[in-house]
């Protein structure tokens, strides 16, 4: 029987639980491989007895945790057999996220795992247990310490997929979670206006954009400046508020160096400006040439797609 088995990591590596994943699925009659999210704990994974392979899945998705994109990630790794994975936040969603992908059933939490496939749990604030047989394709995401561990002393073949998650999975995840605007100094996604906004009424299309997607809206100090209705608490640069998000959208920002010093460490750096030499265009991930007023409209198009 194929079995996949979505490794439980820390920043440190493998978590001790992924050894009684392993166990579990071989006390079953399966033949374990191993996905390690991030390649994280590869070489503590194909150590344990029993495993059969381990592929270390990396990609830009896993810098931070998004159930939809990981899912997205590991999914066309996953064989068509039984999915095992920690009874923790995150094995839980991303079992259940590739779990909804295919079409197939999940169980969450259980306790004892015996061939054919029986499963336990217990319901009811565990004042009760339930018994359950599924067949495969199925998920089943199993309670640490509930399982005997696999031993050490296995050599499984390692091998490495460098794998891209639909961005639009993310996207649409981000949108999800978002509640309300943040400051720029806690905000993950900001898009920010300079003076080549025109005028600050002209904000109120970046705050549309900044609800959709859940972003805070910031500013540069020539707009800060330039208008009283933009308040210095929105600036973000040297003499204003350091940033780090995972995204940053500049628009009608020319990129002095006050304001590259404020954000030039944000994940990735969009830039919309009408002036092809800006400076801004230098620390770019992406670049788009032309006005806010043809740029932004065509922004909340696609958004609005999502």
């Amino acid at each position: 029987m194929d079995v996949t088995i979505i490794a439980e990591t820390t920043v440190d590596g493998l978590h001790p639980v992924t050894s009684q994943l392993v166990g579990a699925a071989i006390a079953i009659g399966g033949t374990p491989t191993v996905l390690c999210p991030g390649g994280i704990g590869t070489t503590a994974a194909a150590s344990i007895s029993g495993v059969s392979k381990v592929i270390g899945v990396k990609g830009d998705c896993f810098n931070t945790f998004d159930s939809g994109a990981w899912a997205a990630a590991l999914n066309p790794l996953v064989s068509d057999g039984v999915i095992i994975a920690a009874s923790a936040p995150s094995g839980r969603e991303v079992a259940a996220q590739i779990a909804a992908m295919r079409g197939i059933p999940i169980i969450q939490d259980a306790t004892g795992l015996e061939a054919g496939i029986t499963v336990t749990r217990g319901i009811y604030s565990g004042k009760a247990i339930e018994t359950s047989t599924v067949t495969a394709p199925c998920a089943i995401t199993l309670r640490a310490n509930a399982f005997d561990a696999a031993g050490e002393g296995g050599s499984a073949e390692v091998s490495t997929v460098n794998q891209s998650a639909d961005v639009a999975v993310a996207v649409r995840e981000a949108i999800a979670k978002a509640s309300e605007r943040l400051d720029v100094a806690e905000a993950n996604i900001i898009i920010s206006g300079g003076r080549g906004m025109g005028d600050p009424a002209n904000f109120s299309h970046l705050n549309e954009i900044a609800d959709m997607i859940g972003a805070a809206v910031g500013a540069s100090r020539a707009a800060v400046d330039t208008w009283d209705e933009i308040p210095h608490g929105m600036q973000v640069g040297q003499t204003g508020k350091t940033v780090t998000p995972s995204l940053y959208i500049a628009v009608g920002i020319s990129g002095a160096i006050q304001h590259l010093a404020g954000m030039r460490t944000s994940k990735y750096i969009v830039a919309i400006n009408k002036d092809p030499d800006a400076p801004i265009f230098g620390v770019a991930d992406y670049g788009i040439v032309a006005t806010w007023e043809a740029a932004l409209p065509a922004l909340k198009e696609e958004l609005g797609k999502l």
